[in-house]
């Protein structure tokens, strides 16, 4: 359309996360289905945004990337961002004294600004793979994952952001340019077999941390679970490659009853698994639960009233696939506390061990863990 109806010069921006060599396809599309003269550019532009943080990460953001083949296209591309690259911020000395701030602004060419979006969300993606891979580690020799990942944080070369082990990342954006990374790679004849291995580690977190639910409430058929966070991360209701839905699945296939609760994603949960029971609020999928899950960092979780939740529960086992209590606290209330590679804080047996049962466990009850 751009090329049967534009006159004069057009520059052409791609905005959405693509693979590298689409500004040159753009390129040769405009060429062959012009049928007049026009001066037209392509221009890549990738956006950086967050769920549930995408206005502050567009007014605010940590670069700006642009893949340019002229001046005139930089220049076009940096008037239209004029307003965010030179802005007032409130000085940490003076205050609100009007001084002005330049964000990194990074110009370069079409493939490389192309390249830059799935580099970025693909290493995203292994330090989350290598944290968890480390956290598996932890729990064999009895470390503290989250005193690693904050040892290793206060390297400047690595970083604090996405060192936090768990039951895997989901959501759409890693997951869909991890593949699309090695696909291109792949094709390009590079090999990326580092990028199969971050998704086989991820791919084997819900997993895992079965195995821990397994462990704990030794039959997992007929128990009564309440799972809280469906969404893949907290400030969304997106629910696309969530390991909460995948872990609820597999419980319920291992005859669960799964009672789950999220501040936001439960009609979207709703339409794609309607054999989870959606409570009103965390206690109300507390009710009678043999375990609490939690697969979602929420805030609200944190503020969990311990007292009113420890009076709801069937058996006080608490099973935190994203690390968002204090071990300590939770035990100090009288719950039997799991997480993600750290050590047992509860210093009672375990709660979950059948109270009526006085024979050995079948095979079927049974299953093995293995690191």
């Amino acid at each position: 359309m751009i090329a049967k109806r534009a006159t004069g010069y057009r520059l052409v921006i791609e905005k959405s996360t693509v693979p590298v060599q689409t500004g040159a396809q753009l390129r040769r599309h405009l060429a062959v289905h012009s049928g007049k003269a026009l001066l037209y550019e392509v221009a890549s532009n990738p956006e950086f945004l967050r769920e549930g943080s995408s206005v502050e990460d567009f007014l605010h953001p940590d670069r700006i990337v642009i893949g340019v083949d002229s001046p005139r296209a930089a220049d076009l591309l940096r008037a239209i961002y004029e307003p965010i690259l030179t802005q007032t911020f409130d000085c940490p000395v003076h205050g609100n004294c009007g001084q002005r701030k330049e964000l990194h602004f990074l110009v370069t060419d079409t493939g490389s600004a192309e390249l830059i979006k799935h580099a970025s969300n693909s290493f995203l993606a292994m330090k989350i793979s290598f944290i968890n891979m480390v956290a598996n580690l932890c729990e064999v020799v009895g470390a503290d994952v989250t005193k690693v990942a904050e040892g290793m944080g206060l390297d400047p070369r690595i970083g604090s952001a996405f060192l936090s082990p768990g039951i895997g990342f989901g959501g759409f954006c890693l997951p869909k340019d991890v593949q699309a990374f090695i696909r291109i790679a792949e094709k390009s004849g590079c090999d990326f077999t580092l990028l199969r291995e971050v998704e086989k580690i991820n791919q084997y977190r819900v997993e895992h941390f079965l195995e821990k639910i397994r462990r704990e409430l030794w039959v997992v058929r007929g128990k009564k679970i309440a799972l809280w966070g469906l969404a893949f991360k907290p400030n969304t209701d997106d629910i696309r490659f969530a390991p909460a839905l995948a872990l609820a699945k597999a419980l319920i296939a291992e005859g669960a009853v799964v009672r789950a609760y999220d501040p936001q994603a439960m009609t979207k949960a709703g339409a794609v698994m309607p054999d989870i029971i959606y409570c009103s609020d965390v206690y109300d999928a507390a009710r009678g639960a043999d375990a609490i899950l939690i697969a979602t960092e929420w805030d609200e979780f944190r503020r969990v009233d311990w007292k009113r939740l420890l009076a709801l529960v069937e058996q006080p086992l608490l099973i935190d696939g994203r690390n968002v209590l204090d071990p300590v606290e939770a035990d100090r209330h009288g719950f039997h506390y799991v997480s993600v590679g750290r050590g047992q804080v509860s210093r009672a047996r375990s709660i979950t061990a059948p109270r009526a049962h006085t024979c050995l466990p079948t095979e079927e009850d049974v299953h093995e863990v293995s690191f």
